[in-house]
């Protein structure tokens, strides 16, 4: 990956400017990946949650692209273990009677083995976990895993409290180096958090960019600024993410809209443009 096409955690692992979702792909989650990698995604999001991922598939994709010379260590990766609240009661990939630090080790022995890889380069809580002392617990789990070197780094899903996420970074060995969150106007674009974390070497990853946000997409300020660049509003509300330190994810499965996603280094918004976006984000 070239410089630009990068940043680098706090923990020097290097994290691509836009990474590929595999959520709901199901059975086409493998031929997705394959062909996301081939286009120019160097990174790629899944997770342990058979409800909504098909990480196996994800591996077989892996597998098939080592074959074509593109080998495991140039690519990002991660994955998440989904508390019970999130899970399938038909399909955990977990035995959900034993403590919680051994439902995380199940699952990311479980991971490893569907991904065909020793290691993933983040290790996601995909949400907080209630009560707060048993979240302790796991995330202690989690440093394990990071200190055996399975993972290279960890992070936190679904995480809209500032107040929980300080906490966190408060009582733990290791914090958070990833916080990623859907990007919504719900949660005012998460503004104080990503502010927050910015301040504090912790990378905020977005998803639910394109599909939360037609009101954004289709403003005429953002219409606008597309025009005079000549790229898309999704372009546009992409790059403006990245200049503003936050790494997106997306999900298509274009080939078009893939190679659009992909070429957003190729231009970039002025402060004004800058500012007329956050303006919209208020």
């Amino acid at each position: 990956m070239e410089e630009t096409q990068y940043i680098t955690s706090i923990n020097g692992v290097k994290i691509p400017y836009l990474i590929y979702g595999t959520a709901w792909k199901k059975n086409y989650t493998a031929f997705m990946v394959e062909k996301a990698v081939q286009e120019g995604f160097f990174g790629i999001d899944t997770a342990a949650q058979p409800k909504h991922y098909n990480e196996a598939e994800v591996g077989i994709a892996l597998n098939n692209l080592k074959e074509q010379g593109i080998k495991r260590e140039s690519l990002y990766l991660q994955t998440k273990f989904t508390p019970l609240s999130g899970q399938d009661p038909s399909s955990i990939p977990y035995d959900k009677n034993l403590p919680i630090e051994v439902q995380i080790f199940q699952s990311f022995e479980n991971s490893k083995k569907n991904l065909q890889t020793s290691y993933v380069d983040t290790l996601i809580l995909h949400s907080p976990i209630d009560p707060y002392p048993v979240m302790l617990r796991a995330w202690k789990a989690m440093e394990s895993i990071q200190e055996a070197k399975g993972a290279l780094q960890l992070g936190i899903s679904n995480c809209y409290d500032l107040d929980f996420l300080k906490q966190l970074c408060k009582d733990v060995s290791i914090k958070p180096a990833v916080v990623q969150n859907r990007f919504y106007q719900e949660t005012n674009y998460d503004k104080e958090l990503r502010a927050w974390c910015a301040q504090n070497d912790i990378i905020y990853q977005s998803f639910w960019t394109i599909t939360a946000n037609p009101h954004i997409l289709s403003s005429d300020t953002v219409e606008g600024i597309a025009q005079t660049h000549s790229r898309t509003p999704a372009q546009v509300l992409f790059r403006y993410l990245n200049q503003s330190g936050v790494t997106p994810l997306t999900g298509t499965t274009s080939k078009t809209h893939m190679r659009q996603d992909l070429s957003i280094l190729d231009f970039e918004l002025s402060p004004l443009e800058l500012e007329k976006i956050t303006t919209l984000l208020s």
